[in-house]
């Protein structure tokens, strides 16, 4: 079972980001996956999660309407669209199989600042 997590980068507020996770070992038409991330000092907070039927969770109210997690089960990954991102959405961000609380991994950094 493999996460491998692309997208992070530096942005300004205001601007978007599309992270991605590509998974191996596992499909996804028959397991959640989730969205998590940690702030600089801060614990683990689960962001989103999407369920085999493609139907989505957002565990965070901070993104509602700003962020979007989908997925291909065909190319085996799943994504966070992030949009109007602010500095408080800084932290690295891990994809997990499961919806919450499960293995993640290795994380993409995500800094927002002006």
């Amino acid at each position: 079972v493999q996460l491998m997590e692309s997208g992070g980068g530096f942005v300004e507020p205001g601007g978007s980001l599309r992270l991605s996770c590509t998974i191996s070992g596992f499909s996804l038409s028959t397991n959640a996956m989730s969205w998590a991330r940690q702030a600089p000092g801060k614990g683990l907070e689960w962001v989103a999660a999407i369920y085999d039927n493609g139907s989505t969770f957002y565990w965070l109210d901070s993104a509602q309407g700003r962020f979007t997690i989908s997925k291909d089960n065909v190319k085996k990954m799943i994504f966070l669209q992030m949009n109007n991102l602010e500095p408080d959405d800084t932290g690295v961000y891990y994809c997990s199989r499961g919806d919450y609380h499960g293995p993640l991994g290795q994380g993409t950094q995500v800094i927002v600042s002006s």
